[in-house]
């Protein structure tokens, strides 16, 4: 029902997933991912749990393919499943159910694991996992959106569209972005547009927020003027 890439940047080591779906709210149950762990993905019947667990297992130092083999032994219904993972050292393992409702299936690469079921074909989970690799240079929020976007080009859901997700996470415990596109009849244009937004309202503004090394954040005046949290004074 769904069509998804899982990913984590070579260069700054962050994890993100970029989703969209014919159901409302896909990114309050499928994406999850942790600062400097990794990131899991659940979907078709989709299983929160798999993505919560999938990120203890993480932690504990499993390897991406031992968290995955980890949370789907304890999934009495892994036939329906499909599960994404990507670890601390870009390694990748994905698991599609037989029993999920076609068109399914995945295609992995370097950092990436791009996934879908009940599409209109093959050729957009291809798109998804094509546009990741030729973007490399990009942003990983970006690139995630363009294969997302690309993926929505090329055929998408077979039921049509309704919300879509962009997760990314950084260095800190709390996200890095985190936008929905609950219900809409465009999600993933949508998405696209709220993105737009961030990057000139949302980013310099995270760039100021209390992190581990700087518990206090960045309370400079001219700075919060800069990005809009205090009006400058006439």
């Amino acid at each position: 029902m769904t069509f998804s890439i899982t990913a984590r940047c070579e260069k700054t080591g962050q994890f993100g997933i970029a989703i969209s779906t014919r159901v409302i709210g896909v990114g309050s149950r499928c994406p999850y991912a942790k600062a400097g762990v990794g990131a899991v993905t659940s979907q078709a019947s989709s299983n929160p749990y798999l993505g919560i667990n999938g990120l203890k297992a993480l932690e504990q130092g499993m390897t991406a393919e031992e968290a995955l083999q980890h949370v789907l032994a304890q999934d009495p219904a892994i036939d329906v499943r499909q599960v994404s993972v990507v670890d601390a050292k870009g390694n990748v393992a994905v698991h599609t159910g037989e029993n999920c409702v076609g068109w399914f299936g995945h295609r992995t690469g370097k950092n990436y694991v791009a996934m879908g079921n009940m599409l209109v074909g093959e050729d957009t989970v291809l798109a998804m996992a094509e546009t990741f690799e030729e973007n490399i240079d990009m942003d990983l929020s970006e690139r995630l959106l363009k294969s997302l976007e690309a993926a929505q080009a090329a055929g998408g859901d077979k039921r049509g569209r309704q919300s879509a997700a962009l997760y990314v996470v950084n260095e800190e415990e709390y996200p890095y972005m985190d936008l929905r596109v609950d219900e809409h009849v465009d999600p993933v244009q949508e998405l696209r547009r709220i993105f737009t937004l961030a990057q000139e309202q949302l980013v310099p503004r995270m760039k100021l927020m209390p992190t581990k090394k700087n518990p206090a954040g960045i309370n400079d005046r001219a700075a919060m003027e800069k990005v809009g949290l205090i009006e400058e004074e006439k």
